[in-house]
Formats: C-alpha cells, structure tokens, sequence
C-alpha cells in the first residue's frame, strides 16, 4: 500500500473514530456522488498483486449498495445524474455508479449484485478492448514480473535493472518501473513493457480476451434496463501525452464507433486513468465538442452545485481494493476525506 493509501486509510479510521461521517459531512457531502469501479471478483490468494487497488469483492459491493440504501441516498444512471446537477430542485443526495474499461467480471460478478439493490450502472467501453486491439499494458507489466526473476531495460532517461524472486521484490520493481514509465511519452511506456511481455511470453491479445467483453456481449447488455455504455477512447490512451488531433480522434470516434457497433446513443465520457496529468482542459473542452452530456475524471472529490458549470470534468470517488471496510465506505460517503484532499476546494478542474 502506498504512502497516499496509507495517508487515507489512516484518514478513514479517525472519521470513523469520531463519527465525522455523521456531524461532518453537511459541508462536504454535496450534491451527489460518482463512483470509479474496474474489477468486481472473488478475492485472490496470490501474494503479488501490484493492481490490487483495481479490484474488489462481490461482497464489498454488496455492502457498498446495502450502506447507501440504508442511509436514503438515491442510486441513479449518469442521465439522472447529470440532470439533478443543472436543475435548480434540491433533491436527496445521490450515487452514481460507473465501471471503467469493459471487463467481463462486470457481468458475472457485479451485475447480479447490482441487480439484486436495483442499482442503474453506466459501463465505460474501449472499443479496442472489445475488438482485442488495445493492450491491457497495466496487466501486462504486472503479469511479465510475475514470471521474471530479473528485469533489466533500457531506456531513453537511463537503463532499469532489478531482481523479481519475491513478492516484495516483484511489488517494488513493479511500483518503481510504473511510475518511471508513466513519466516518459506513451511510445516508450508501451514499447518497454512489449519487451518484457516478450521476455516472459506474455500474450497480450490473450490478457484482453480474458478478461474484457466481447462485442457480441455489449451488444447484448447495451439494451439492458438499468444498464448505459458510455465511451472510453478507442484504445486507452493517455491522452494529454498525446498531440491534440490524436487526442480528438479517440475521443470522437470512440463515440462513433460505439454507436455504429450498439445502435444506441452514447452521452457520457470516461478519460482514462484520469488524473491530472492524463486529462486537463484541452481534453475536457474536446470531449464536450465532441456532443457528449458529461465526461468523467479520477480526481477525487463529490459533485457540488458548481459543477453544473464543468459537466466535462466531473470528479469521481474510487471504490480501492485497499479500503474494502464499512468505515472507508461512510467515510467515502461522507466527502470529507475529499475536502481535505482537495484543501477545500469543491471544484478541481485547472
């Protein structure tokens, strides 16, 4: 667990502690919430587990839902959501829940949880992964130390050697060398994690047809009651490393694609992975132009009435693998681990 997961764990317990979640959360609270959701499975034994925070239990989300209902909060789709934001009506504070990238364990895990608290859900596709020509590179990487003892590359700001025979020598090559590449332009990042996978035999095609959907599947869960697809780019880029005429291409034609491949509508945009230095302004105003009715981030943070003003940069509060508790759960509930993060600010958006 990092530094910053360790900071909120420790963030969560003193709210619990004090019952902050309670007294505290009028300031804080908002308008509603958007929750960041990838895997949903059954717990796994293994000890190197570097995209953990990716993941949770069916057991979590069903005590996620079982919490929000229980407290009177309304689960709405991303539409209800982005309509409660820009009427001026006050109406009871709400949840909305979204699944990013297309993964398969959406649908044989989550969704009969889901179904079972008549939760909507909106699924973020990336048409690549559906097609099996985008790369799971997280996967990859994590999957190419799994197998290797030792890892040695070069690379343009210097070359990177480790040793990976155990868990926590795998755990530490795989945190130093993500965040190393996550700095240099994508071309390198993909390029050395490709020269790995081929060291460890790493099938990259194969990764994405375990574990994304197909399109016959989409095809199917997209006339769904209760279920939106929204768009994820074509190909899972990061975007704001790329120029501006590739950027708009993923984006535009991520929705394009998806509606020639569903026939239906696609209204709503996740960027993807989201932080700051993946998406910013350049890429909030192309995904507005582009014609959908709200895109979403990974900053932290609920949704305040001022938000109405930036429906192309809506905050988002991840369910972490790491934090699979009732007390992270009110305190996530509560915003206040947001407002503190966000040093008061309601709206992130520079």
């Amino acid at each position: 667990m990092t530094l910053r997961h360790k900071a909120f764990s420790a963030v969560f317990k003193a709210i619990a502690l004090t019952r902050a979640d309670r007294w505290g959360r009028g300031s804080a609270q908002g308008a509603g919430v958007i929750l960041t959701l990838h895997h949903v499975r059954p717990a796994s034994p293994a000890g190197f587990q570097p995209n953990r925070l990716l993941e949770i239990t069916p057991e979590f989300l069903d005590l996620t839902l079982t919490l929000i209902r229980a407290q009177g909060y309304d689960i709405v789709s991303l539409d209800e959501a982005v309509a409660r934001l820009t009427s001026n009506r006050q109406s009871r504070f709400f949840v909305a829940l979204t699944f990013d990238d297309g993964y398969r364990d959406n649908l044989d895990h989550a969704w009969p949880v889901l179904a079972k608290h008549e939760a909507p859900w909106t699924l973020f596709v990336t048409p690549g992964f559906a097609d099996r020509s985008a790369r799971l590179w997280w996967l990859e990487l994590e999957e190419a130390i799994r197998v290797l003892p030792r890892i040695a590359l070069e690379l343009p700001d210097g070359g990177f050697a480790a040793r990976t025979e155990t868990d926590a020598e795998k755990l530490h090559a795989f945190t130093t060398l993500y965040w190393r590449l996550r700095k240099q332009p994508e071309a390198i990042l993909l390029a050395a994690i490709s020269a790995l996978a081929q060291q460890a035999d790493v099938d990259s095609a194969a990764l994405t047809e375990r574990d994304c959907l197909p399109w016959e599947t989409l095809r199917a869960v997209s006339g769904a009651p209760g279920v939106t697809i929204g768009a994820h780019t074509l190909s899972h880029p990061i975007l704001a490393k790329h120029e501006a005429e590739i950027a708009r291409g993923e984006i535009v034609e991520s929705k394009a694609r998806l509606e020639a491949e569903l026939g239906i509508p696609i209204r709503h945009f996740a960027y993807p992975v989201g932080d700051p230095g993946s998406a910013g302004p350049r890429e909030f105003k192309m995904a507005a132009k582009a014609g959908f009715a709200s895109a979403v981030t990974t900053r932290p943070g609920h949704l305040f009435d001022a938000h109405a003003r930036h429906l192309h940069a809506l905050p988002r509060v991840s369910l972490n693998g790491h934090h699979q508790s009732e007390e992270a759960v009110r305190a996530l509930l509560s915003g206040l681990p947001f407002l503190l993060w966000n040093r008061g600010r309601r709206v992130n958006v520079g």
